[in-house]
């Protein structure tokens, strides 16, 4: 029987790359988007089908879970959809921190909510999020991003919990820099004249083309959800990227105010 994994964000970056790769690898692709009719690929590729999708709106997710499920069933579910924050915390306003919440955490959420009854029913299941080194660690300018994939993690890893009699594997995939537009169409920054200076300094890191060297493309990114997805592991964790790999051992070996230190060295420069 052929297995199935349902994507949302599948219309660009990481959730395209996933998309394409797990209909190669013989996987049935409920490829969801905000806006399927602008996509012109993915309509026409073998073993995927484009459905509507925006994590915001919970009566969509609803019947879009029911279309995916009358359609065969799903074994995997990939939470991608989301964007990033960035910019001052004073400088954000009401309306993008709801919206940042509502993308990034609340849709996750949302969608696991409605196949966690078929998942539980037959006995098996696999929930892969995407969080982000941003989740594992904090940047300078992040906090509203950090904040939402921090949430992910911990929500991942209780939920992981209270699945596992189930049969239900729980996983999350943190990517560092990942190679696409995401800094374009998938980043919202905000502004606020009294951080001028130190946005300039962060944004000077980000952009440093050194830094840049490390970073993965999306369809590498895309391998560790494979990973991830077959490997049949209780692992929980997957950090994709050698930048996000070695942050995140650095973390771990120094401590967390030494990291601290060394992170406000690295984009600060005290």
């Amino acid at each position: 029987m052929t297995r199935t994994i349902f994507i949302t964000g599948a219309s660009s970056g990481l959730g395209r790359a996933a998309t394409l790769l797990f209909a190669e690898r013989g996987f049935h692709v409920f490829a969801t988007m905000r806006r399927p009719e602008n996509e012109t690929e993915l309509q026409n590729v073998p073993n995927v089908s484009v459905l509507r999708l925006d994590v915001t709106d919970p009566e969509q997710i609803e019947s879009t879970a029911r279309e995916a499920l009358a359609l065969g069933g799903v074994d995997i579910l990939f939470n991608n959809a989301g964007y990033g924050l960035a910019g001052p915390f004073e400088g954000t306003t009401p309306a993008q921190i709801e919206r940042q919440v509502d993308t990034n955490l609340l849709g996750p959420l949302r969608t696991t909510h409605a196949f966690l009854g078929h998942m539980r029913e037959r006995g098996s299941g696999t929930i892969i999020t995407t969080t982000s080194i941003a989740g594992l660690t904090a940047f300078p300018l992040q906090s509203m991003y950090n904040a939402t994939k921090w949430a992910l993690e911990g929500w991942s890893e209780g939920l992981a919990y209270e699945l596992a009699a189930f049969g239900i594997r729980v996983k999350t995939v943190s990517p560092g820099g990942i190679r696409t537009d995401f800094a374009g169409r998938s980043l919202v920054e905000t502004e606020h004249p009294a951080y001028a200076k130190l946005a300039e300094k962060v944004r000077a890191v980000f952009r440093d083309p050194k830094r840049a060297s490390a970073y993965s493309t999306a369809e590498q990114v895309a391998e560790v959800v494979y990973e991830a997805a077959t490997d049949g592991k209780e692992q929980l964790r997957y950090v994709a990227g050698p930048d996000a790999q070695a942050l995140y051992a650095q973390r771990l070996q120094v401590g967390v105010e030494a990291f601290r230190k060394a992170i406000s060295q690295s984009f600060l420069g005290n």
